[in-house]
């Protein structure tokens, strides 16, 4: 993908001593739009402050560029969409939104839905009711799946998201262990509630459920300047 990189920064490596600011300036004046490329393995997105016709005009560029690569957009998931429609970049739904009870707009990273359905889907898959895997197997697989998942949108607007996943692998597994145990409902509450009267952890062993919402959430900002290059400067 290295030919797509090179053609969509063409402009920005263009103009000497002209400063981002002069140059994103000096199109604007011709009419023509300012963009920036965001990579992730072989996703891309381009974000525009042009007009839909500048951006439809920008993906053909872009579709003939990686014609010559012998690849192609993908029909399904390639759009051309307003920010405040939002967009899905891997796993995350991007959106211009106004602030509750502000008149400030801003960028909203979420967490998409085809991610938390198949973190469920997994958590489905190890506690089906009649399971009779080892309790603690249970929980070091949930605790590894959960985890891994959480720390990769731990960047984004998560906490609820996080919360509610807890909630759903918690009574996943309260179900799974009334079936196995023949336990009626004063049976678990007896079993999983503290003297303050709230729910307790399930643990096996040593192991226990870890929860996710424990994880602090950092919402991203952007570092490109520290993050060295991929591409050097002379060739190696």
């Amino acid at each position: 993908m290295t030919a797509l990189d090179e053609r969509l920064m063409a402009p920005w490596e263009e103009g000497g001593t002209m400063s981002a600011d002069h140059r994103r300036a000096a199109r604007r004046r011709k009419g023509l739009p300012n963009y920036r490329l965001v990579r992730y393995a072989d996703d891309f997105a381009v974000l525009t402050d042009g007009t839909r016709q500048g951006a439809e005009a920008l993906r053909e560029e872009i579709t003939g560029v990686l014609a010559t690569l012998g690849l192609r957009l993908s029909e399904a998931k390639t759009r051309v969409v307003h920010l405040s429609e939002g967009m899905s970049f891997p796993g995350f739904r991007l959106q211009w939104r106004r602030k509750r009870g502000t008149s400030k707009w801003y960028v909203y990273t979420f967490i998409d839905d085809r991610p938390v359905r198949s973190l469920k889907a997994k958590t489905r898959a190890l506690t089906p009711r009649t399971s009779q895997l080892d309790l603690e197997h249970v929980l070091t697989r949930l605790n590894q799946d959960m985890h891994g998942w959480a720390n990769y949108f731990r960047h984004g607007i998560a906490k609820r998201v996080f919360a509610l996943l807890d909630q759903f692998a918690w009574w996943r597994l309260i179900r799974m262990l009334r079936t196995r145990h023949r336990w009626g409902r004063e049976d678990v509450r007896r079993r999983y509630t503290g003297h303050s009267g709230r729910w307790q952890p399930i643990t096996a062993g040593g192991t226990r459920l870890r929860p996710i919402a424990a994880i602090p959430v950092t919402r991203y900002r952007y570092r490109g300047s520290k993050i060295p290059s991929l591409w050097p400067a002379e060739p190696a």
